[in-house]
């Protein structure tokens, strides 16, 4: 029964996006991992602090309420952080995470009774890796979808293609190949078009946080080795120096002692042969 009622709402919610895209509104959102996004409410009436607004977040499991009466619905959980209600009612998504993933729906109630229609969008996630293998490394775009995937997923390079070991494409993901030495980041783009209103979407390739954390104390930690290294040899210097100088005036003493006494001894001789 549940897997009957799984499917009908996902039947319900998509006959309702092919009809708004149809009509050419951008119900499908396609958007990257850690930015934000905004979801209008174009079928509501704009009253104080949106009280009479609601809205929902569904998937193939559940649906959840994550604005009501004014303030963000209990229901959201751990992303309530990253949720707030513009004074047009807008939902804004902060740090979109792949948990953001599923069907959004705002509604309207007046007096218990529902206002309008509904406003729909079904949110799509991109994500970006890397992974270095020796002398290599394989750059994957995959996009994390609500429902059975309906984007093309494909890289865009704009320098010479023979830069390019190898590349693949399979359901909603693609990866490229490079030699670790090349530079490709600025050069890279992952293109994701969804299939219905053909509408592309470039996303530039942008290393994990984790990623960039990681060659940051990397970094850091080299530049601390190096001015260490630079300190350590200039002190060394500085003290070989200064033992050679005490050296050398040391051994200048010692001359100057030895001639001192030849000098005294000359002149002893010198006065009793007279």
């Amino acid at each position: 029964m549940a897997e009957f009622r799984r499917i009908i709402m996902s039947s319900f919610l998509m006959l309702l996006l092919l009809f708004t895209a149809a009509s050419g509104d951008d119900s499908y959102i396609v958007v990257r991992v850690g930015d934000d996004v905004t979801l209008s409410s174009e079928d509501v009436i704009h009253d104080e602090k949106c009280y009479s607004t609601t809205w929902y977040i569904s998937s193939s499991e559940n649906t959840v309420k994550l604005f009501e009466h004014g303030e963000i619905h209990k229901e959201a959980g751990a992303k309530s952080d990253r949720l707030s209600v513009t004074e047009k009612c807008s939902l804004v998504i902060k740090k979109v995470t792949v948990q953001d993933v599923g069907y959004y729906t705002c509604r309207q109630f007046i007096s218990r009774q529902q206002h309008g229609g509904a406003d729909l969008y079904d949110l799509s996630v991109v994500t970006s890796t890397e992974h270095h293998d020796n002398d290599q490394v394989t750059l994957l775009c995959s996009v994390s979808t609500s429902d059975r995937c309906i984007h093309r997923v494909e890289w865009l390079y704009e320098g010479d293609e023979n830069d390019v070991m190898m590349t693949s494409q399979s359901t909603c993901s693609a990866e490229v190949t490079f030699p670790t030495a090349r530079s490709y980041c600025e050069l890279l783009k992952c293109a994701v078009t969804d299939r219905y209103n053909k509408k592309e979407h470039l996303f530039t390739f942008s290393p994990p946080q984790s990623s960039v954390w990681w060659r940051s104390i990397i970094v850091c930690v080299g530049l601390a080795a190096l001015i260490i290294s630079v300190v350590t040899v200039n002190i060394w210097t500085r003290t070989k120096g200064n033992e050679t100088q005490m050296r050398e005036n040391l051994e200048q003493n010692d001359e100057d002692e030895d001639e001192d006494q030849v000098n005294y001894e000359n002149v002893g001789d010198t006065s009793t042969s007279v």
